[in-house]
């Protein structure tokens, strides 16, 4: 776990509030202090950097890519260009570069985020940092709720940057600082560019591939190093080139499987284990460890968090960490670099639809569909594919999102509804659709789940999973050589004929099984909703939380009721989804001690 906080622009008060937390915590941290900015840095796991150039202090938590150095560099850029100082990190990194005089400096995160970092302007002015949110807190941060955070939470499962559950806090997404210079901003010193033209020799770009995959790998692979296996493409990719790096070594593999049917995978990742010759281990996720984890995911995370895969993750990562593993390979990233999500070849589909010309669309097939004749059983699905292909991007891509669907004014009362802007999340979705310098439309969606699925959810996921059950992790499909390939792929050759990962999947069709590359996408699920319905203790404990839920007067009575009596029972995959969020939420509440109205 990485904890690294401090102040820049403060004062007296700041210092003497963080001496007060540092005398009361066991952890020992790595302190500088200077008249006006202060900085503590500790991690279990992750190698530290401090470097001191007159009176300029560079902090670097994580694996930068040259981890002997790198702060040494940082600090003396910093003295000469300033906070363009930034461009020229590389690697997974969290850290700060402080005047410990002049009380001017930065706090930042690496390229996609890996860890995160708060942010917030003090009281008396200044910046206060934190990968801690209490930590802002005991400087005098305002634990205020942001009320539209969890109208957001309820939509995303997620909150995500740069909002925070807090009013007063934000979160730092990819390539971005907090600075402070006399007043706080934000900037972006990293941004993500796709070439969106021209193409390549297939057989140099697959070399190239192969060549970056084996080089991120082993930029990981020291010590004792294990690897994530699901049984997908990313996760047997890693697991293969860790069989290369180690030569002779077999990899060593983690998998979790369901007593479920539809949800266990085990069977894929035995096929991806023996081919690559590696060292399986298998957990099977019960109903009890479920309840068992519910309070722990609860209190790992600072904010409410929705993604039920968090369970599985930790278990696999418990597992890992109880057979001596000190560092875990995940796969996470290659869907959101190479085009694997269905719904980029479904918007791909319904974006078919604007080839018309607009007078035909509008003057014609629109009204014909909207007349009588929609109704007709031949044109049903017409008019259903032309609704959906109306919706401008990107709500287009939210049509089937849950809270949505449902209606908010039918799942959360008056009062809470009249604190927030329905509209809000899909402000969010457009902020981050159009936060490229990407033109072409797979392009753009990939640019938003960069942010949104991997930075906001994905790796918030796994990361804080891996620290609660005691075990580093590294991402090695988010090397920077890898995401800048992905970038300069063109979108047809990463989406080609409606084939997801096209060209990920052709340059490794002699290395992958082929029972990997041709499997259907499942993800990590959670039986969540059908093991609801049948395990006792499960039930009670949703219950209980359902039932605390009321009385915060967000969540309408009807609606848990509904839940908890006939739908999560006739549609247990479906609603299951929603109990769990809205239990997640009720424990992260308890866990801290919040109250909402």
């Amino acid at each position: 776990m990485i904890e690294l906080f401090g102040y820049i622009g403060g004062g007296n008060e700041e210092r003497e509030a963080l001496d007060r937390f540092l005398a009361k915590t066991p952890t020992q941290y790595q302190v500088r202090t200077g008249s006006r900015a202060m900085v503590a840095v500790h991690s279990l796991f992750q190698n530290v950097q401090i470097a001191d150039e007159k009176n300029v202090t560079a902090v670097l938590v994580g694996r930068p890519r040259d981890r002997e150095r790198q702060a040494s560099i940082l600090a003396r850029d910093y003295i000469a260009k300033g906070q363009d100082a930034l461009q020229m990190l590389h690697g997974s990194y969290v850290g700060a570069v402080l005047d410990l005089s002049s009380g001017k400096g930065c706090a930042f995160v690496d390229r996609v985020a890996t860890w995160p970092l708060y942010y917030a302007v003090l009281p008396r002015g200044g910046l206060a940092f934190s990968t801690r949110m209490d930590v802002l807190h005991q400087m005098g941060v305002s634990r205020k709720l942001r009320f539209q955070a969890l109208y957001d939470y309820l939509y995303f499962h997620v909150v995500p940057a740069p909002q925070t559950v807090y009013e007063e806090v934000s979160s730092l997404r990819p390539g971005r600082a907090a600075v402070y210079r006399n007043i706080v901003e934000e900037l972006r010193y990293w941004r993500l560019a796709y070439q969106e033209d021209g193409g390549g020799d297939f057989g140099a770009l697959k070399d190239e591939l192969l060549a970056l995959l084996e080089k991120a790998v082993g930029r990981v692979a020291d010590g004792r190093v294990g690897a994530f296996l699901s049984g997908g493409t990313d996760s047997s990719t890693v697991t293969g080139m860790l069989g290369r790096v180690h030569g002779q070594q077999p990899p060593r593999t983690f998998s979790i499987g369901f007593d479920e049917p539809g949800y266990d995978e085990l069977d894929f990742a035995r096929t991806s284990a023996a081919c690559f010759g590696a060292e399986p281990h298998e957990y099977k996720v019960t109903p009890a460890d479920i309840v068992e984890a519910i309070p722990l995911i609860a209190r790992a995370y600072e904010q409410p968090f929705g993604n039920s895969s968090a369970v599985p993750t930790y278990f696999c990562a418990r597992m890992a960490a109880d057979a001596g593993i000190e560092r875990l390979l995940a796969g996470d990233g290659g869907d959101e670099l190479f085009a694997g999500n269905s719904r980029y070849a479904k918007q791909h589909m319904l974006q078919a639809y604007h080839r018309l010309p607009e007078g035909g669309r509008r003057g014609l097939v629109e009204p014909l569909l909207a007349s009588f004749l929609g109704e007709l059983p031949g044109l049903r699905k017409v008019r259903s594919y032309v609704n959906q292909a109306r919706i401008p991007m990107p709500e287009r891509m939210e049509t089937y999102n849950l809270l949505e669907r449902l209606g908010p004014e039918s799942v959360l009362t008056e009062d809470f509804l009249s604190q927030v802007d329905r509209r809000h999340p899909l402000q969010v979705l457009s902020a981050a659709y159009g936060d490229s310098n990407a033109d072409t439309l797979l392009n753009r969606m990939l640019a938003l789940d960069y942010q949104i699925t991997l930075a906001d959810n994905d790796l918030q996921k796994v990361s804080r999973m891996c620290a609660m059950a005691g075990v580093e992790v590294a991402y090695p499909l988010l090397d920077d050589e890898i995401v800048a390939f992905s970038a300069k792929l063109p979108p047809g050759m990463k989406l080609k004929g409606g084939k997801l990962r096209w060209f990920f999947k052709s340059a490794l069709s002699d290395f992958l099984p082929q029972q990997v590359l041709t499997k259907k996408k499942q993800g990590f699920g959670l039986p969540f909703g059908p093991w609801m319905n049948r395990h006792a203790g499960l039930a009670e404990m949703v219950g209980d939380s359902l039932s605390d839920l009321r009385k915060r007067r967000l969540v309408r009575n009807e609606v848990i009721d509904r839940l908890t009596n006939d739908l999560v029972s006739d549609h247990p995959g479906y609603y299951g989804t929603l109990v769990w969020v809205l239990v997640m939420l009720e424990q992260w509440f308890v866990v801290n001690g919040q109250e909402s109205f």
